[in-house]
């Protein structure tokens, strides 16, 4: 079977269904985890452990993987994805999660595995996790070694090696540790229904309480929120998720009212939708994107927010040259590896290769050549990334100046 069928009705089924698409259809993790809590609707206790269960067992896969590899007869990656899959969410539990009793763990692993796979791998999943509940294995405590740090931290052994010759051997320790630690959960107010202080009180009466961002006035975190509240907000257009660094392009972007700007990689609108904002919806913000769905989810966005001056255009911002007169401001957030982002990501460590790094770094080199072409003597080119690797930052810069 290629994967769990039906609807999901607990946290297990869930976590199963995202980590399964993950693992073998490159899907992102939280945006589908998502979409499948809203089709299971389960209680907030259920929804909460599916989004631990889902997340924690990406962010320490490599831990879970080695654990497993020492009791496991048969290796993980001769194994079907959805009973590979199993095996993970199971492991994770017994590994990391003590109030969730061993017998608990094994035995609903043991029905998820009856679900999606066979007799045979049902009884591979139950005796695999009782040998683990019943004498644990001690994952290696080495943290002064390549080798130890991508264990003990879960990334793969190229990325802390890159790491530890940039930032020294605590600082890729540091670096890996903070990668599996929980994002807060970032909201950006939208000034385009009212001032920061006056939003802020709206959605704390729909039941919405949050700090303010020490760097943003438009910026907040959620302390406390039922599952129903954040909807309420989100759906009548009082805030957006959007985490602070991503705030922090458009501020420094700096669109006044009534200017025309560009944002060359639109996605689904981010950052558009915020320099919408800034500006007052006076003016003009061009969205431009290859990807026809991320337009249309822009647009949905845009119409949610009343952001009024958002034109989305489906354009490849290699080739900008005539599309429109001479813009003000010219944001270009490239496509790049999301090195920057694995906490909110954990799937990017195990999907990127360090061969991919040169390509996304030419490919935003022609971007950044391409979006050049549309700002007027005396404009703004903004270029960011969401990565802290050099290669896609300095680099790129430098080698376009």
């Amino acid at each position: 079977m290629d994967g769990p069928p039906g609807v999901p009705r607990t946290s297990r089924e869930v976590a199963l269904e995202v980590l399964h698409r993950v693992d073998a259809h490159q899907a992102w993790s939280t945006v589908l985890l998502r979409r499948v809590l809203d089709r299971a609707a389960l209680r907030p206790a259920d929804a909460a452990l599916a989004t631990e269960l889902t997340l924690g067992t990406l962010r320490h896969r490599a831990e879970v993987d080695w654990v497993l590899s020492r009791v496991s007869t048969t290796p993980l990656d001769e194994l079907p994805s959805p009973i590979r899959t199993v095996l993970r969410i199971g492991a994770y539990q017994l590994l990391f999660l003590d109030r969730i009793p061993p017998r608990a763990a094994c035995s609903e692993a043991v029905a998820l595995a009856k679900r999606v796979g066979h007799p045979g791998t049902a009884r591979l999943v139950n005796a695999v996790l009782r040998r683990i509940a019943a004498d644990p294995i001690a994952i290696p405590a080495d943290e002064s070694t390549t080798e130890g740090i991508a264990l003990r931290h879960s990334h793969p052994v190229w990325l802390v090696r890159r790491w530890m010759d940039r930032f020294g051997v605590e600082g890729a320790r540091a670096l890996c540790a903070t990668n599996n630690t929980t994002p807060p959960a970032a909201i950006r107010l939208n000034t385009l229904r009212g001032a920061p202080a006056s939003v802020t009180k709206t959605i704390a009466a729909l039941g919405v309480r949050t700090t303010r961002s020490v760097l943003l006035p438009e910026g907040a975190r959620i302390v406390e929120a039922s599952p129903e509240a954040r909807r309420a907000a989100y759906e009548a257009g009082w805030v957006t998720p959007q985490d602070e660094g991503s705030m922090l392009v458009s501020r420094l972007v700096a669109p006044l009212p009534g200017e025309t700007v560009v944002d060359a990689c639109a996605g689904s609108g981010g950052k558009a939708l915020h320099l919408a904002a800034l500006m007052g919806n006076q003016g003009r913000v061009h969205a431009w994107d290859v990807v026809p769905a991320k337009l249309d989810a822009l647009t949905r966005h845009a119409r949610r927010l009343g952001a009024a001056i958002i034109e989305p255009g489906l354009l490849d911002a290699t080739r900008l040259s005539g599309v429109l007169p001479e813009a003000d401001r010219v944001l270009v957030d490239a496509p790049c590896s999301g090195l920057g982002v694995i906490r909110r990501r954990p799937e990017i460590r195990w999907r990127l290769q360090p061969e991919q790094l040169p390509a996304l770094a030419a490919r935003q080199r022609e971007i950044l050549e391409g979006a050049s072409a549309v700002v007027r003597p005396g404009g703004l080119l903004a270029f960011s990334v969401c990565t802290i690797e050099p290669d896609e930052g300095d680099a790129v810069v430098s080698g376009f100046l």
